[in-house]
């Protein structure tokens, strides 16, 4: 068994080479202070360029904060177990399952997890679907090429976006509501976050918008919701969360309509821990500072079983 100590040698991988690079190297380095402040003294950063990045010697632990592409789709996940290298996060299979939108829509329909209806367009094809519905490519994370069509002129420049990225589309029906996210560490939920983007809907913009120059978002935590409404909200994203099999942590992301229903569309296996993100503030509601919350990631995964 792997023992958690202060002496423990850390590799904290960061980067990647997909479109959330510059978001994980913000979210690694936030990462480096808190371990270091919560008393790790062996904490190695890695700046992944490319697939099977070199893991120094003596790695204990890699603590994964590689955001979308190789990171968050289970390729890093299955390098390390082969290496047989404890690492932080969900496992290779939930990882691969979760990163594709696709396939954790299928486990989640048979799961009975509420979610929206849904198509897959191939190339060429167009939607069956009455505006207003949303587009996304299958393997991206932050929003990167989800295009909400609301009027029908709109379709071709949408598909024409989001289709840079997949020749594979999902097309979601568009569900109104308050945009929610809950994050769950070890099995258990944390105060649910209401998010009202400023302007337009919740993406790479305005989730960073120093970095894009968006214009913003507002955060509730915990959010506006009856007891009700937050039970219902925090057990269907349990719900799902387990259903995809995710490990240690996670975040799922939800629509509550105003009948009170809701909608589950995906689970983020390596949330954002840069200092505006998600994760670190529902923790912090419930007194789990940034550092104790980092510790606490690495306590559960160093044995965790894949």
């Amino acid at each position: 068994m792997n023992q958690l100590s202060d002496n423990t040698r850390i590799a904290l991988l960061m980067g990647g080479p997909g479109a959330e690079r510059e978001v994980s190297l913000v979210s690694g380095k936030a990462v480096l202070e808190a371990l270091q402040q919560a008393g790790f003294t062996h904490v190695t950063p890695v700046v992944v360029d490319a697939e099977c990045p070199p893991i120094p010697n003596g790695t204990q632990l890699c603590y994964n904060m590689i955001h979308g592409t190789y990171g968050e789709d289970g390729g890093l996940q299955s390098y390390l177990e082969k290496l047989g290298i404890p690492y932080t996060g969900a496992g290779s299979a939930s990882s691969r399952v979760c990163f594709d939108k696709i396939l954790t829509k299928q486990v989640l329909l048979k799961a009975g997890v509420r979610t929206p209806k849904s198509e897959v367009l191939h190339k060429g094809e167009r939607p069956s679907f009455s505006t207003p519905f949303v587009i996304k490519p299958p393997c991206q994370g932050s929003s990167v090429g989800v295009e909400i069509v609301r009027e029908a002129n709109q379709l071709d420049a949408a598909l024409a976006s989001a289709a840079r990225y997949s020749d594979e589309l999902l097309v979601e029906e568009f569900i109104a509501g308050k945009e929610l996210t809950v994050s769950i560490l070890d099995g258990k939920p944390l105060p649910v976050i209401h998010i009202c983007p400023r302007s337009g809907f919740y993406d790479m913009q305005n989730k960073y918008p120093s970095m894009y120059g968006g214009s913003g978002t507002d955060y509730i935590c915990p959010a506006d919701l009856s007891d009700e409404e937050t039970r219902a909200v925090q057990n269907e994203a349990l719900r799902a969360y387990e259903a995809l099999g995710v490990q240690v942590y996670g975040r799922a992301d939800i629509l509550l309509t105003s009948e009170g229903l809701p909608y589950v569309l995906e689970i983020n296996t390596i949330p954002g821990m840069t200092g505006s993100s998600l994760f670190p503030k529902a923790a912090a509601a419930i007194g789990i500072s940034y550092a104790e919350l980092c510790r606490r990631i690495a306590e559960i995964s160093i044995n965790c079983v894949r």
